[in-house]
């Protein structure tokens, strides 16, 4: 409990602990805990239907607009949410991209013919998404992308390809940034598509990463349809809106995933405990930094979520990109060095994995600090490198000189 909580925001508290308390138990108390980078194959059924109990009772989309479905929570008790749910031990959410980068999309810039249809989906949890953006040409020179969307009559027709596509073997919808004005180049002739994925012409190909899972995919259009009238905002007018949601992925939705990074530092803490190696003081200050880091991180959100209250986020939002990223690329080199030399040795020889699968789905059985290690290796890579926000934040949010073009080549 803050201190300087107000009494409707120390009362919001205390409700969302009570439910939390009492819903994650019974049929749900083993979900407690489960999923998280590295871990997306644990319990993606069980973790489905915790957040459908958690959408009948009200508990989705909390920050949206009472009009759209959600609590109309403000700022602080939208930190107060987060803070509950990393504290009570809730599974990862399987809707973040729905309610945390779509939807907002679709609420700022959607028609209200979009927000009628898809935004009661995504506060239900019926309907999850995934984010159609890199390419193999175009991942953080995102304005290189080259997948084309044609309008024939009442329908677009989709061709090309994205890459590193999250959770789209389970997504129902994408978002996808496609050229739909031939001739165009960089930043200008791109649309922001909303397109089904469940039909043929979408072929979707699991990429195996090095913690044996697949959290992220290939997806090839081959003639992929969507209807005329699933496109938010103009045509041309795709880069503007895509910029959004990024913005409110390195925004709001910066809460949501912290939910895991605390648990995951609080883990950190305790093994370091458990072994010893917080008797190390260069472990012990390594330690302190990384709580601080963390605060720091939900101060900055808290910061951008402010700003995103007021409209559109703007390019202040790659902070929190920036921030996130490095802190968590960090934490995953600490705990292997809290494990030493026994975070060289799998817990398993190739066979069944955590998740029951075949040899091929799980080379090898890790525990989670080592998928915690691997997997925070792209953490300064997708959704915007580490240079790339450098670059941002330096020439748009502090008005430094451009980088000379031959750098920017030079660096990809």
């Amino acid at each position: 409990m803050k201190q300087n909580e107000s009494p409707a925001d120390r009362a919001f508290r205390a409700e969302v602990r009570d439910w939390l308390q009492g819903n994650l138990s019974g049929e749900f108390a083993h979900a407690r805990g489960l999923g998280g980078p590295g871990r997306e194959h644990e319990a993606f059924e069980e973790r489905l239907a915790w957040e459908r109990h958690m959408a009948a009772a009200g508990w989705t989309c909390v920050g949206w607009p009472r009009e759209h479905g959600g609590r109309g929570a403000t700022v602080e008790q939208q930190v107060i949410f987060h803070e509950e749910y990393a504290l009570a031990g809730g599974p990862a959410r399987v809707n973040h991209i729905g309610e945390n980068l779509l939807g907002p999309t679709i609420i700022a810039f959607g028609t209200d013919e979009q927000r009628a249809r898809f935004l009661p989906p995504i506060v239900a949890a019926r309907e999850l998404w995934c984010q159609g953006y890199s390419e193999p040409n175009a991942g953080s020179d995102l304005a290189n992308v080259q997948t084309r969307a044609e309008l024939a009559g009442d329908h677009w027709l989709v061709d090309g390809q994205k890459v590193w596509t999250s959770l789209a073997l389970e997504a129902d919808w994408c978002f996808a940034v496609c050229r739909t004005e031939p001739g165009s180049s960089r930043h200008k002739g791109l649309s922001y598509l909303l397109v089904p994925m469940r039909q043929d012409g979408v072929d979707i190909r699991p990429i195996v990463q090095l913690t044996g899972t697949s959290e992220f995919n290939e997806v090839f259009f081959d003639g992929a349809r969507t209807d005329a009238g699933n496109i938010v905002g103009a045509p041309g007018e795709g880069w503007r809106i895509a910029m959004a949601t990024l913005g409110f992925e390195r925004g709001v939705a910066t809460l949501g995933q912290q939910v895991g990074f605390r648990r995951e530092f609080e883990g950190v803490a305790d093994l370091a405990r458990r072994t010893g190696a917080i008797d190390d003081p260069l472990v012990r200050d390594r330690l302190t930094r990384s709580y601080m880091g963390l605060e720091i991180m939900r101060l900055n959100a808290v910061r951008t979520m402010a700003g995103v209250a007021a409209g559109a986020p703007g390019p202040e939002s790659s902070i929190s990109k920036l921030v996130w990223g490095t802190w968590h690329r960090e934490l995953g080199e600490l705990a292997m060095d809290v494990l030493g030399a026994a975070g060289l040795i799998a817990d398993g020889a190739p066979g069944a994995g955590p998740d029951g699968g075949s040899a091929k789905a799980q080379p090898y059985d890790l525990n989670d600090w080592q998928r915690l290690f691997l997997f925070s290796r792209s953490d300064t890579i997708y959704a915007g490198s580490n240079e790339i926000q450098r670059n941002i934040i330096a020439e748009r949010v502090l008005g430094l000189p451009r980088e000379p073009a031959a750098d920017r080549k030079a660096r990809g």
